[in-house]
């Protein structure tokens, strides 16, 4: 029987689960200390800060997770948001100590930028796409994450989100207001892509070894320094990258990393296929 074509996919900020630091120090020990020094202290310790710890903690995390799928050779490779770079890495298109530099970054600019502009967030709805739209077409919002089937996010100033939360409740929509620390992929955080953009263009980038996907463009990456910087302020478009990955064969999805957030997005989006987390096929494997 022919294997089924597989998708990896590695996760965004969000995902971070308490047993993360034991995960990355049992199996991959050497990004421990290469984050430390990235990012100039364990950030492990205090990923629940912000956004300047949470990032590389996850990036490590999720490269961890990739020592639980010996034998596995993924077709494709997705990353929402900060799991972009993970995926690039994965696929051999960055080096880890780039990709680690890249994301220490990231986080560090994303949190000056945040405060920058503090009277910013995000709010999760449990709503389609085009009411998302409207309201934030009405209120002056950005929608920042288009998850999945009835699971979009709106980033911007908060006057507008409570506005927002406003009309969804008298449309009996469920609204949640995220626990971050500003308005992220909108142009609330527009400040920190100059210096993303200069990093990244002293970055070699290969070719992969399999596509990896764009979350601003849900196809391939054409040129991944130019979308990296361009992932700040543009839209997730994650919905759109599961339709795309089954569009070309997927049916097998692997979310790689801490959490299961991405395995609950696949199967709220597509029927026919399976979606697992490394470790449950790790366990799976080893009860076999």
């Amino acid at each position: 029987m022919t294997a089924p074509c597989t998708a990896l996919l590695f996760p965004g900020q969000g995902s971070q689960t308490p047993d993360m630091r034991a995960e990355v120090e049992s199996h991959r020990p050497d990004l421990l200390e290469l984050a430390e020094r990235e990012v100039g202290e364990d950030p492990f310790a205090r990923v629940e800060e912000n956004t300047r710890f949470a990032q590389p903690a996850l990036f490590c995390a999720s490269l961890a997770g990739l020592s639980r799928l010996d034998g596995i050779e993924p077709e494709f490779f997705a990353g929402h948001s900060l799991g972009e770079v993970a995926a690039l890495v994965a696929a051999e298109s960055l080096s880890e100590e780039d990709g680690l530099r890249i994301v220490a970054l990231r986080g560090r600019l994303m949190d000056e930028a945040a405060a920058r502009a503090p009277d910013s967030g995000m709010v999760a709805l449990r709503a389609e796409l085009d009411f998302a739209q409207l309201l934030a077409e009405r209120h002056g919002l950005t929608v920042a994450n288009d998850n999945a089937p009835g699971q979009v996010v709106l980033s911007g100033g908060d006057e507008g989100l409570e506005a927002a939360i406003g009309d969804a409740e008298e449309e009996g929509v469920r609204s949640t207001r995220l626990p971050v620390a500003g308005g992220f992929h909108s142009p609330a955080i527009e400040s920190a892509v100059p210096e993303f953009e200069q990093a990244l263009a002293e970055i070699e980038f290969a070719s992969p070894r399999a596509p990896v996907f764009s979350g601003v463009t849900a196809e391939p990456f054409d040129d991944p320094a130019r979308r990296l910087a361009q992932s700040l302020t543009c839209p997730v478009r994650w919905r759109e990258i599961l339709l795309a990955l089954h569009e070309r064969g997927a049916r097998r999805f692997i979310e790689t990393g801490p959490g299961k957030v991405l395995t609950g997005l696949a199967k709220r989006t597509l029927d026919d296929i399976e979606a697992i987390t490394a470790d449950a096929l790790a366990e799976s494997a080893a009860r076999a």
